[in-house]
């Protein structure tokens, strides 16, 4: 074969040769887009059904915890306006009337009481429904911490508040980059980070493999982090359906309390009135000392179920030999799990819910 000719095919062997590896480097290369595309959607689908999730639990624990906060701003109220209408009745009388409600209760709700009054007075601004929700997981732990302890509630009322910051915002929220409650001080131990699915350029040829092997790595980090965000999602939606819960039975019971309440301020509202009448006042009020003296005690008397059931933690609480652990203020700390994720307190919740419902109905007629 003369030299041009085998020079010829030789060029030609060598051209289809490299043409090949191009194809097969561009093989590659459209395989290693198609499987970091996949895992780019599948991140962004479960990472968007997270993010629902998680604006979904802290809606139902502001919600839950702006009911708590009202409740203990009424038991104030409540109490304020009882004190006034029995020293009323108590006027020029030998034999004093008083309430019998166990005065541990009426210490406990009075803790609670104040906890939520503190809470409300530092709550501002934006940073108000994060409180609020903050104080649906930690208020009733403040106060349970203080009853307990004999501390201050008054100086727990700032560590509520500071907690119930943290809990909520958890450093910001993963659509803005933060940790959300996926936050260390939050309800979700492990913050779940975004994986790296960028992948830098490479050859079609000399580097087809490495775009493979490297998106291949990218697809598995997607792989367990779409996993660790349906473990995170799962917990969030119990702690959203645990709040509504309670939310639901405290607002049942706390509609009885204030059936008692708005009779206890027409009282008070008709003996404000017989002042300005031709009547013997402290006469007319002795009538009516009895029926004043019942709607302050069941009043109160629900009141210190709503107290039991707000007091028991939505979470479980960390114990060394039976004893829970409690931080350098006194307030009781949080059990984790092994991903360092609280754990809901399940059964103590129902049974303080179904207890309450048990309790409240003595008090059903207003």
């Amino acid at each position: 074969m003369p030299l041009p000719l085998i020079i010829g095919a030789a060029a030609l062997a060598a051209a289809a040769y490299g043409g090949k590896k191009g194809y097969d480097g561009y093989q590659k290369h459209s395989e290693a887009d198609e499987i970091v595309k996949n895992a780019k959607d599948r991140y962004a689908r479960k990472r968007a059904e997270f993010d629902k999730q998680e604006s979904d639990t802290q809606y139902a624990l502001k919600w839950l915890g702006e009911l708590e906060l009202q409740i203990g701003k009424s038991f104030g109220d409540f109490k304020t306006l009882a004190d006034a209408l029995l020293s009323k009745l108590n006027t020029n009388r030998q034999d004093k009337l008083e309430i019998h409600i166990p005065q541990h209760k009426l210490q406990k709700i009075e803790g609670y009481s104040y906890s939520a009054i503190g809470v409300l007075g530092s709550m501002a601004g934006a940073g108000a429904a994060g409180a609020a929700a903050g104080f649906a997981v930690y208020g009733g732990v403040m106060a349970l911490g203080a009853a307990s302890t004999g501390t201050a509630i008054s100086s727990l009322a700032g560590v509520a508040a500071t907690n119930a910051t943290l809990a909520a915002l958890g450093g910001g929220s993963l659509a803005a980059g933060g940790l959300g409650m996926a936050g260390g001080t939050a309800i979700l131990g492990a913050a779940v980070a975004a994986p790296v699915l960028a992948i830098a350029g490479w050859a079609y040829d000399s580097h087809g493999e490495e775009a493979l092997k490297n998106a291949r790595n990218a697809s598995d980090q997607v792989t367990n982090a779409v996993s660790k965000l349906s473990a995170a999602e799962e917990s969030l939606n119990n702690t959203e359906e645990c709040a509504r819960k309670v939310r639901r039975g405290l607002t049942s019971i706390y509609a009885q309390f204030n059936g008692y309440f708005d009779n206890l301020k027409q009282l008070n509202c008709f003996i404000e009135d017989l002042k300005g009448r031709n009547v013997d006042v402290d006469a007319e009020i002795n009538k009516l000392g009895d029926s004043i003296l019942q709607i302050i005690e069941n009043g109160y008397a629900l009141a210190a179920i709503l107290t039991d059931v707000i007091t028991t933690p939505l979470f479980k609480l960390k114990e060394v030999n039976g004893t829970v652990v409690r931080d350098e203020n006194g307030v009781p700390e949080m059990a984790k799990d092994s991903d360092g994720s609280m754990i809901l307190n399940v059964d103590a919740v129902d049974k303080a819910l179904s207890q309450a419902d048990t309790d409240a109905q003595k008090f059903a007629s207003v």
